[in-house]
């Protein structure tokens, strides 16, 4: 046992896969903790994107007079591409739901970061014999659950809501494509937490992102009305591709990125590679302020 976590000659303390884990697991079942004191949480979680969902969904409606005209609209008016979609309420269900996993994956290690440093206690994580990914990994971990939680709960309550079947496309597909976008999402939250790392702010930056996350996603219409410029910069953003994937798997439409083999290739290879790059700009950012100012300014 001891041969796990403490090197042989030096006697230095090293730990090793079991001790990793556990620390993984230590952060992750405390912010577990934190948020049961808060069910109110949870549950405005799975209702808000309902209510995202239900804006565009009125709106339209009541501009067309009545739902069958609402619906021929909205597909007339997306079927470029291959994305006009008939089910526009599933389509707009799916997007807010897309987009309340995106934002709590942002919002959650945003705000844990800018916690960690008001109260003090984010230097006293710098000391603590363990190392930041371990760290990093227990609270996204948390985040993927809790934004799990949130997707399943909301489409179960606006499939009541909307009266639309998700069940009906292939579900278990588009499941797929959510749970193998989130390594990407981890990448995009270190850099988030990066930022925020660096500026000492949350709110208004959360705020202002979120809806520029929105915009840029297509979470109420394909990017393909954009313009060219801003299509393709929508498009290269990983919460794009995996709104795209599920959206096409589950209502049966063409993918803007082409056949589902490549579909399936971009979001393996962002699962590489944004994680990389997202986590090298965190440890960049931190030796910068550590060198700068420390992190002891808050």
């Amino acid at each position: 046992m001891a041969g796990e976590t403490v090197a042989r000659g030096l006697g230095l303390a090293r730990p090793g896969p079991r001790t990793s884990l556990g620390i993984i697991w230590t952060v992750f079942l405390a912010r577990l903790r934190i948020i049961l004191r808060y069910k109110g949480a949870i549950l405005g979680e799975s209702l808000l994107p309902v209510v995202f969902a239900g804006l565009p969904i009125l709106l339209g409606i009541a501009v067309a007079g009545d739902e069958q005209t609402a619906a021929e609209n909205f597909f007339r008016t997306t079927a470029g591409a291959g994305q006009g979609a008939s089910d526009f309420r599933l389509y707009m269900l799916l997007g807010s739901n897309t987009f309340m996993v995106v934002s709590l994956m942002l919002w959650l290690i945003g705000y844990w970061v800018r916690r960690e440093q008001e109260t003090g206690t984010l230097e006293a994580l710098y000391l603590a014999p363990a190392k930041r990914l371990h760290v990093l990994a227990g609270v996204t971990s948390y985040t993927l659950v809790r934004a799990l939680i949130a997707f399943v709960s909301a489409m179960v309550i606006g499939s009541i809501v909307f009266q639309v079947n998700p069940l009906a496309g292939n579900f278990p597909a588009a499941l797929g494509y959510l749970i193998l976008g989130i390594p990407a999402l981890w990448g995009i939250s270190f850099i988030f937490g990066a930022l925020i790392l660096r500026i000492k702010e949350a709110n208004s930056v959360i705020q202002l992102l979120q809806w520029v996350l929105a915009f840029a996603m297509g979470v109420y219409f394909p990017v393909t009305v954009f313009p060219a410029l801003v299509r393709y910069a929508a498009m290269a953003f990983p919460p794009t591709l995996m709104n795209d994937a599920m959206r096409s798997t589950l209502l049966g439409l063409t993918s803007i990125y082409g056949p589902w083999y490549i579909v399936l290739g971009l979001m393996l290879m962002a699962a590489w590679t944004v994680p990389l790059l997202g986590y090298e700009f965190f440890l960049a950012v931190e030796r910068r302020i550590k060198k700068d100012q420390g992190v002891g300014q808050f």
